[in-house]
């Protein structure tokens, strides 16, 4: 699948790793709907809006439009994807990267924490993907691009500050790729999963990690960027039902 003129939604796409997405895709032609709650910067060591990034795009000749979301709200779910089809016509491809973590341990963790980080990373994931379907399948095509954590996989998760919570939510979207790629592969609908081999180097990033000395080893936003829109031009036909590291897909497919 070719990415010129298709249109892509991309969760989270304020700041950091989203607004790289965003603007990889519209720079290789797509048409990107820049969607997460951010409308305001509320932290200025978290910059960044939906707004920004679509004038991003825009100064940098490609088209975009920004929809504020909470992919936690179904009702605001729906009526983003029913905006990008009013503006567009079509959808393409998902990329599900709203995210958050929580960094204490479960002794420590509130209901309220916990069922937060679930919500945002889980099913967001599954509202938005839903969402999309209904479209996807009626065009026979699409792409749905969710990112993930090592966290998913390191049996020691709970030792380490992203805690069990963004490790549980994490494991729970990988087994949502999988089983949703077996279910909407027979739609020519590919659905993958790709998580960044070390920290990816953003705002937020840094921002949770104000003690991090150096950044040497951590993952470019750019090499992310590579492997999502390699991602995002298959269908079922060609790559899908997986979960790989940015380093995978760069080796196996040339990246």
């Amino acid at each position: 699948m070719e990415l010129k003129n298709k249109v892509a939604i991309v969760t989270g796409a304020s700041r950091g790793l989203g607004k790289a997405i965003a603007m990889g895709l519209a720079m290789a032609g797509a048409r990107v709907v820049v969607a997460a709650r951010s409308e305001v910067v509320k932290d200025k060591k978290l910059p960044g809006t939906i707004s920004k990034t679509v004038e991003a795009i825009e100064a940098a000749g490609g088209v975009a439009m920004a929809v504020r979301c909470d992919v936690t709200d179904e009702g605001s779910v729906r009526t983003m994807v029913e905006r990008t089809i009013a503006a567009f016509g079509r959808i393409d491809i998902l990329v599900n990267n709203a995210g958050v973590a929580f960094y204490y341990p479960v002794v420590e963790t509130p209901l309220l924490r916990w069922d937060l980080v679930l919500k945002v990373n889980l099913h967001g994931t599954f509202l938005c993907s839903k969402a999309v379907l209904p479209t996807m399948i009626d065009q026979k095509s699409g792409s749905i691009i969710n990112i993930s954590s090592l966290a998913a996989d390191e049996r020691d998760e709970g030792t380490v500050p992203t805690g069990v919570a963004y490790a549980v939510a994490k494991a729970a979207v990988d087994r949502f790729c999988y089983g949703l790629a077996t279910e909407v592969g027979c739609h020519n609908i590919a659905v993958n999963g790709i998580k960044p081999k070390a920290p990816v180097d953003t705002e937020g990033m840094r921002y949770w990690e104000p003690d991090e000395k150096t950044t040497e080893g951590w993952v470019s936003p750019d090499k992310m960027v590579k492997c999502v829109l390699f991602l995002a031009a298959q269908d079922a036909s060609g790559v899908t039902g997986t979960v790989s590291t940015d380093e995978e897909l760069s080796k196996w497919h040339g990246l």
